[in-house]
């Protein structure tokens, strides 16, 4: 009886805490009233306020940048906690937008903040393709005139780039559309 009382009151308390993230969660984002619905919803609002926060530090990076040059910056390790590797990433910077790119097994992560500019999507597709990385997965989040695009992209065989190198021919993608960077 005791076992029976014990996991009345954890469904209890698991049908508390769905109805408190029900309830924090945008309607949108929760498809159907299961549990697993509910916390994939969850799950995905809290992916796009971490993207929104993160277009919002880097407005405020840039606000506070002195040179408008674009500067790499040199590789750096970060240990990686899911495969016990180490992950190195890289990143070009300038008052256009902030690139990051970022090794991930044998696939590369590269985050673009930038204000919003018409044609640079296809333009950064075309820089990908062009030095042999094939687009796997392609995330965009904006918000009024910043956005944050996330790609996952397959290093192509024919590819000689170092992850500085990525990271500024992506930057110079923007920097040769509207803006001049010196």
């Amino acid at each position: 009886m005791a076992h029976i009382a014990v996991e009345r009151n954890r469904r209890r308390q698991m049908n508390e805490h769905l109805r408190v993230l029900r309830t924090l969660t945008p309607c949108f984002y929760i498809k159907r009233g299961d549990q697993a619905s509910i916390i994939g919803g969850v799950i995905e609002f809290i992916k796009e306020l971490h993207q929104v926060l993160q277009s919002l530090e880097s407005n405020k990076r840039r606000r506070k940048s002195v040179s408008p040059s674009p500067s790499p910056r040199p590789l750096v390790a970060v240990a990686d906690g899911f495969e016990n590797g180490v992950d190195v990433g890289a990143c070009c910077n300038s008052s256009v937008a902030d690139v990051e790119a970022k090794i991930s097994g044998s696939n590369v992560l590269l985050k673009i903040i930038s204000r919003r500019i018409p044609g640079q999507l296809s333009k950064m597709i075309s820089v990908l393709e062009r030095l042999s990385f094939e687009v796997l997965h392609l995330n965009i989040s904006s918000m009024d005139d910043t956005v944050l695009y996330s790609f996952v992209v397959k290093i192509g065989l024919e590819c000689q780039l170092s992850l500085d190198e990525l990271a500024f021919e992506v930057q110079q993608s923007f920097c040769s559309q509207v803006y001049l960077c010196q």
